[in-house]
Parts: structure tokens; sequence; C-alpha cells
């Protein structure tokens, strides 16, 4: 046996001997942030993002190919400044709640998102996520192969529907930052405070959006504007959708249900190369992230690296995550999701 396999194996027996929450007093050491290195990160995501702008600005002029390039490269950095949002919506970039919370909502005006609004619909997919009667708030609903057997053919090709890659990486996207997050939709009787975050990033957007096209043109904004958010949406939705929905992902109802379990059992170690890595602010190391959120993203390598267990559990190359796009629905008796050929041939059987 090699020592890649040797550890693969001790990864398995630890999965299942060891319960999730003893991780918490070891990952609690790495929940410190460097004030200069946060800072030196957002720095370097924020340049690369304007400097990308320029840059498709003045390609233009030269080749829309080129134009298409930056644009794409762009919506890159645009994914990493999500994460650095992200990373505000829990606490864990800046000691200083006040430092989080003013960035969070100054990069919520780039990447399209509402941050206190955010904030909170993510904080329930944290404390919810795994639990079979607490779907659908910040989640990609998924049914399970009983919940799907008994709906009505309409109510089957709907969800059919809902989980075709045209709509979860095409169609959602577009919806979710374009349309869902210009209203508190979810928490509209919830108060003020989840109005005034997503109106005023609103207008916000609208202020930025207009200086711009007063200085560079409207088709030019729109292009570059609509090239890189676009590219930014749509790997985030493939990113969150890789994150659990893949096949040995984590689902129980209540009465057997543990947050701990589903945090790191339930969320996906998502191998990617190395540019990737860094581009995605190592988000890929989701289960690492969800049992202890408070961890900032550039130490989450530092955890797989000092614990190489760790770095084995849940493990998705970018292969296999290809293939948990034909995973629709969980189940219950096998424990795994399924696709739906398979869910059909077990009614057969």
């Amino acid at each position: 046996m090699s020592g890649q396999q040797a550890l693969k194996a001790q990864a398995t027996s630890t999965e299942t001997a060891t319960p999730s929450k003893d991780w918490l007093r070891t990952l609690a050491q790495y929940r410190t942030p460097s004030t200069w290195r946060s800072v030196f990160e957002l720095a370097v995501t924020a340049t690369g993002f304007f400097g990308c702008w320029a840059l498709a600005w003045a390609s233009m002029s030269v080749s829309y190919i080129l134009t298409g390039f930056l644009c794409f490269i762009g919506g890159g950095f645009l994914v990493r400044l999500f994460t650095i949002q992200h990373d505000c919506g829990h606490g864990s970039l800046f000691a200083s709640r006040v430092a989080n919370d003013w960035v969070g909502r100054v990069i919520g005006v780039l990447t399209l998102t509402p941050y206190t609004l955010w904030r909170r619909s993510h904080s329930i997919h944290h404390s919810a996520s795994g639990n079979l009667e607490k779907r659908g708030v910040g989640d990609i609903y998924t049914m399970t192969v009983q919940e799907y057997k008994d709906s009505t053919k309409w109510q089957q090709f709907m969800y059919r529907l809902y989980r075709s890659p045209l709509t979860l990486f095409v169609i959602g996207p577009i919806y979710i930052f374009g349309i869902q997050q210009r209203l508190p939709v979810g928490f509209m009787k919830d108060g003020a405070k989840y109005w005034i975050s997503s109106l005023g990033t609103s207008v916000m957007m609208f202020l930025v959006y207009a200086s711009m096209i007063y200085l560079i043109g409207f088709w030019q904004f729109f292009t570059i504007f609509a090239i890189t958010s676009f590219t930014a949406a749509a790997a985030g939705m493939w990113l969150f959708y890789v994150q659990h929905q893949f096949e040995e992902t984590h689902w129980d109802m209540p009465e057997d249900w543990d947050m701990h379990d589903a945090a790191l059992h339930g969320s996906s170690h998502y191998v990617l190369p190395q540019p990737l890595q860094w581009m995605t602010g190592n988000i890929g190391v989701h289960h690492v992230h969800h049992l202890y959120s408070r961890i900032p993203f550039y130490r989450l390598t530092e955890v797989i690296k000092d614990h190489p267990i760790l770095g084995e559990m849940k493990r998705l190359t970018v292969l296999e995550s290809f293939k948990s796009v034909n995973l629709h629905l969980w189940d219950e008796a096998e424990r795994r999701l399924i696709t739906f050929k398979e869910a059909h041939a077990s009614k057969l059987s």
C-alpha cells in the first residue's frame, strides 16, 4: 500500500471513528486573522479586479477577443472578492467586527450581493446544512428519492427543470444576482435592516454604474460588466454546487442530525489546480470551513498541511465534480446522492 493509499485509508477510518466535534479544539488554533495579511489579500485581489477592468476597456480598440479574455480573468478576481466578502460575513477576515462589516458592504457593491442580507441567509445555511427538515434557505434544493416518487408528474418535471445545468449555472446566477438580491427575498418581514441592505446596495450599484457609463460609455461598460459578472456568478454557483452536491454528502432527519457531522461530512474538499485554488480563495477546502467558519480563507491550506488526514476527507477532484452534475436525489436508504436514472431503476425493481 502506497503512502497516499494509507493516508486515504486512515482518513476513512478517522471519518467513522472520530466525532466531528472533536476537531473543533484543533481548528480553533487557526481562527486568529492577521490584519496585515488580510489587508494584503484584499489589496491584491482588488488591484487584480480593477486592473482587469481597466485593461479590458483599453483593449476594446485592439481586440474584442482580448477584451473577453480579460473580462474572464476579471470574473475570477470577482470570485475571490466574493470569498473575501464571505469571510467578512463570518467575522473571520479581521478581528474588528466594524472592519468586517464595512469591507463586506463595500465589496457587496461589486459582487452585487447585499452584505447584511446575504450574511443572514448564509448563517442559516451553515446552521441547517444537511438537515432534511430545513432545506430551502441559502442552499440548492434537493429532494429525497421518496419525495420525488410521491410527487406528481408536473412536480417531477419542474424539479428536473430546476436541477438542469441550464437552470443551475446559467439562468440561476442571472436570477439570483440580477433579480433576487435586489430585494430581501425571504426576509421581507424580518426588519428594516434587510431592506436597507438590499436597497442600499442597489442604490450604490446604480450610482457606480451611472458614473462608469458616463466615463467610458454605455456599451463599453455593459460589455465588460456583463461578461465579468456572469463569469463570476456562474463560477460561484458551480463552486457552491460541488461543495455540497456530491455522492457521499450528508443528510439526516432532525432526530439524527448533528451540525458538526453535517459540516464535516456534508461538505466536499474540492481539489483544484493551484492557480484556481488561489483565485477561489481556498473555498474548496469547504469541509474545514463549514466545521469552523471563523478560520480566515488564507489559513485553510495551513490546516490541510498540518493535518493531512483532513486533506483526504471528502476529496472531490475536478473530473469527479463533473459527474456530480447528474446527481439529483438523496437516497435515504443508501445514504448517497443518486441520478434520476438510478431512482427510476429502483422504482421498477
